[in-house]
């Protein structure tokens, strides 16, 4: 039988190639994985610092942040397109007209993000209260939505000026930027919140500076570059306008996306406070963990779009079968790593033992599919890299599609599970039949996705896809 180009061999040569290889995923890996987990920190530590205000308050910043997450994540193109376009300029060899691409992005986030601040400011009490959550939860995410607008061109720019460095192949400056906003954002969140009693509003507030001054810094870098290669940085409309036209697959995979996941804290915030809470804490920490394993992700999106940019469709499947071991491997080692702190880590962000217990539910659920998560993500990162963003907004609307029976069915039978029992173990029961809702959320995704990355249909070559 003849061997397929991309497994391994043992003649030395392609030892040596794919230990070559190995060293240029971990040396975009490495720096992304720590970059990617400071935005999910940012959360980890709100819900820290505001869990032990109480429960309401943590139930608030739940409905806040999937509000805010999705007014930011649907425009999560100006980091992922941005990524292959320049990945792909740079594997043909023209790092002015990558930067240029880069330019275009940063522009595009600029505008977005201001006309997104202002939609989330005023109609931030109407959005809140479709959620369905107590009156005392819906005022606390009101008052951190309305804070936590001011911040979101910044979060924007932050994201177009990313996804330009990691197409360079450059995930240190953002590493740098992530470790200092992140550090910035524990001391003003601590000091807001119980040195100056500011409240919830006060964690929003030292998430909006953070991310103000994590984006001043990385445009800095983006616009020395432009510089110093004599790209012109005044917004140029045609520019604009394609990185526009291009991102919207990808805004409608997004899209989709997040009303899976507001689908989902909808369904936990009609369960009451305490589920509410504690499907937060378990989200946020999902999230912590989707950001650590998709440091190999980006890693994919940077070396893809750079190898099919130079016309090598060998490699792009050595690195892609490559990558999906490690990915998996990774989401066994983050499984097994939240398994052994699971007994401890809920007290951590809650002083309320209904919220711990419910929590310990969702966390076993979300410690057992992290391989699963781990496969997911990396072959998505690879479709992104090769620009094939109209299969993956095709592939996540039937996403949502077959999600939506499974989640509401959750929340028709939300009730008759909370009464069956006695209140805990009934929230308990709730809260594992979400988590494994969504868990089938997350199969039908990595089926999917396995479909595709096993034809050659995605492998386009060349600078323009």
């Amino acid at each position: 039988m003849r061997r397929a180009p991309w497994r391994r061999d043992r003649d030395p040569v392609q030892r040596e190639q794919a230990r070559a290889e190995s060293r240029e995923v971990l040396r975009l890996a490495v720096p992304a994985f720590l970059a990617l987990v400071a935005e999910p920190l940012f959360l980890l530590a709100d819900s820290a610092i505001i869990g032990h205000l109480g429960t309401t308050q943590l139930a608030g910043l739940g409905v806040a942040s999937a509000i805010l997450l999705t007014a930011v994540n649907v425009f999560v193109f100006l980091a992922y397109g941005t990524t292959a376009t320049v990945a792909r300029h740079l594997g043909a060899g023209s790092r002015a007209r990558a930067v240029a691409a880069g330019m275009d992005g940063a522009w595009l986030a600029i505008l977005l993000g201001a006309v997104t601040a202002v939609v989330v400011a005023l109609a931030a009490e109407p959005i809140c209260r479709a959620f369905g959550a107590s009156p005392e939860a819906i005022g606390h995410a009101v008052t951190y939505l309305r804070v936590s607008a001011i911040g979101i061109p910044f979060m924007l720019v932050v994201l177009a000026v990313t996804g330009v460095l990691r197409g360079l192949q450059d995930t240190r400056t953002p590493l740098v930027a992530s470790v200092l906003g992140f550090g910035l954002n524990i001391a003003l969140n601590v000091w807001f919140v119980y040195g100056l009693h500011l409240g919830i509003a006060g964690a929003a507030w030292g998430t909006v500076i953070a991310q103000f001054l994590m984006a001043t810094g990385l445009l800095t870098m983006l616009l020395r570059e432009a510089r110093r290669l004599d790209t012109p940085l005044r917004a140029h409309p045609g520019g604009v306008l394609r990185a526009a036209r291009d991102g919207i697959p990808l805004l409608v995979r997004t899209l989709a996306l997040r009303a899976i996941l507001v689908l989902t804290m909808w369904t936990a915030a009609g369960l009451g406070d305490v589920p509410l809470a504690a499907h937060q804490i378990a989200a946020t920490i999902w999230s912590f963990l989707v950001f650590a394993l998709d440091a190999i992700a980006i890693a994919a999106q940077a070396l893809t779009g750079k190898s099919l940019g130079a016309g090598d469709t060998v490699a792009t499947r050595r690195a892609t079968a490559l990558m999906i071991r490690w990915g998996i491997l990774s989401g066994v080692v983050a499984g097994l790593g939240l398994l052994l702190v699971m007994r401890w880590l809920p007290m951590l962000f809650t002083g309320d033992p209904q919220v711990q217990r419910v929590l310990a539910s969702a966390l076993l659920i979300v410690a057992l599919t992290q391989p699963l998560s781990g496969y997911v993500f990396v072959i998505d990162g690879v479709l992104i890299g090769a620009g094939d963003t109209t299969w993956l907004a095709k592939a996540m609307v039937i996403n949502l599609v077959t999600y939506a029976p499974l989640i509401l069915g959750v929340h028709a039978l939300g009730p008759w599970l909370l009464s069956s029992q006695p209140p805990v173990r009934g929230m308990q029961h709730a809260m594992l039949w979400l988590w494994l809702a969504f868990t089938g959320f997350m199969v039908i995704r990595a089926l999917l996705l396995r479909l595709r990355v096993q034809t050659d249909q995605w492998m386009v070559t060349g600078a323009p896809r």
